[in-house]
């Protein structure tokens, strides 16, 4: 029995390390939804595009997802606490440098490298400590529901938060912003103890990481050199499933060697925790999809300032952390499976009325309830693919499994961004935004299939 589960300690520990926890998965996802409404003003400042910020948004997303397994395969041979606090010490820098930025360059050195590498081994840690010491299922639920109020929150309300910041002082400030929270989290973090001592002569698979990060850079760089050439955004996707097969292969030979690769393909075993990726992949999909679709046209299109677009984010934001906050209660009273459906059915629903009120209607609050239908299901849906994950393996298993379950989300936040940006800003304009939602309702769409596929009776380990 570890340390976080004998009865002295249980509480105390619980309490100590929720918060800063929760705090790090608000600042990563604020970090990649704020940039959405200062769009206009980095464009102007660093004598950039559009499409150049739309650039460091998703590279920035992309760099966490192709380096989040990795990174949770590093806290086996470094420690959980280790690798939370280095990454926070790389983002605080990565923030610092993109304050200062004279130019796009060092705005994706400092935004889009640093801080996602630093992310990148920063938020495995936060979900495999939280699985580690909330032993049972409803403490679980209860701590996943926090953590994932605390990242809905953040993307929702980063548009809103960021907008303030922007329109009040600079959007510098609100990468300033970033490093007062990273301080008061590595403050925090003082007393967080590791559940399990580093082994530091588990194997690390170099190549494997290698492999998995080149492959999901080439894919999604593909996708966003779609509006530009055709022929290069096909021939990117390709050499990228290309390296992707390579690395499964690579994983499957080191297996057959009795060698431990970067990747376990054990983790692909349960097909309940397979379709809880997959819904997990379109959530954030969806979610950073809408986010940068609408905050774009609201301020390229419609000509609305930062604050302005902000402040109708605020209808996401009440959703998703009104829906988050009572992941405890419906745990209790509904399946997993059932919530998810929910989520979707509910997110689909806002999708569909942002394409029908704002097409109809010049004003900005028509956007208000199709936003606040999105963060509603989102939210519903957040904790329980999360927990459903998590909770499928072992303590041995979830340095793997939560580098795998963070890459999937943060790759559907490129995703997103990237498909749906790629639309939009190949044309900005009414007919862009149309086309760019209705492809996040098809998402939307192939999310629900998923979760009607997972099994009535999945439900997380106690």
């Amino acid at each position: 029995m570890t340390a976080a589960n004998t009865p002295s300690t249980h509480s105390a520990t619980q309490r100590r390390v929720l918060a800063p926890l929760a705090l790090a998965q608000f600042i990563c996802s604020f970090a990649g939804s704020n940039m959405n409404v200062m769009i206009n003003d980095i464009s102007h400042d660093l004598d950039t595009t559009v499409q150049g910020v739309q650039v460091a948004i998703t590279v920035f997303l992309l760099v966490m997802a192709a380096l989040m397994i990795p990174g949770g395969k590093a806290t086996d041979r470094f420690g959980r606490k280790r690798c939370f606090l280095a990454g926070l010490a790389v983002y605080g820098v990565g923030a610092l440098l993109s304050a200062a930025a004279p130019g796009l360059g060092v705005l994706i050195l400092g935004n889009s490298i640093l801080e996602g590498v630093g992310t990148a081994l920063l938020i495995p840690p936060v979900y495999i400590l939280t699985t580690m010491l909330f032993g049972d299922l409803t403490a679980r639920a209860r701590a996943f529901g926090v953590i994932m109020a605390a990242g809905g929150v953040g993307a929702a309300a980063g548009p809103l938060i960021g907008g303030l910041i922007t329109s009040g002082i600079s959007w510098r400030a609100a990468f300033v912003f970033q490093a007062l929270v990273i301080a008061v989290i590595m403050v925090l973090s003082r007393s967080v103890v590791d559940p399990l001592p580093p082994d530091p002569t588990r194997s690390f698979d170099v190549r494997g990481a290698v492999l998995s990060a080149a492959g999901l850079i080439l894919v999604v760089m593909g996708i966003l050199a779609a509006d530009n050439n055709l022929w290069l955004s096909a021939g990117l996707m390709a050499a990228g499933i290309l390296v992707l097969a390579w690395f499964l292969h690579w994983v499957r030979t080191e297996e057959r060697s009795g060698r431990e690769p970067l990747l376990s393909t054990e983790l692909f075993r349960d097909r309940a925790s397979n379709l809880g990726l997959v819904t997990q992949n379109v959530q954030w999909l969806l979610l950073m999809g809408t986010s940068f679709t609408v905050a774009t046209f609201l301020q390229v299109v419609r000509g609305y300032d930062a604050i302005q677009t902000g402040v109708i984010f605020t209808a996401a934001t009440l959703g998703v952390l009104s829906s988050s906050l009572a992941a405890e209660r419906l745990a209790k009273r509904s399946p997993q499976r059932t919530l998810i459906m929910a989520g979707f059915v509910v997110s689909i629903a806002g999708v569909g009325i942002l394409l029908a009120l704002v097409a109809g209607s010049p004003s900005p609050w028509a956007f208000a309830p199709g936003l606040l239908l999105i963060g509603l299901g989102l939210g519903v849906m957040l904790t329980p693919s999360v927990n459903l994950v998590q909770s499928a393996f072992p303590e041995e298993r979830q340095g793997e499994i939560s580098g795998l379950s963070r890459s999937v989300s943060n790759l559907g936040s490129s995703f997103g961004t990237a498909i749906a940006g790629t639309i939009l800003v190949s044309g900005l304009s009414d007919h862009a935004y149309g086309a760019a939602m209705a492809v996040l309702a098809v998402a939307g769409l192939l999310g629900l299939v998923s979760a009607a596929l997972l099994p009535r009776s999945a439900q997380p380990r106690a």
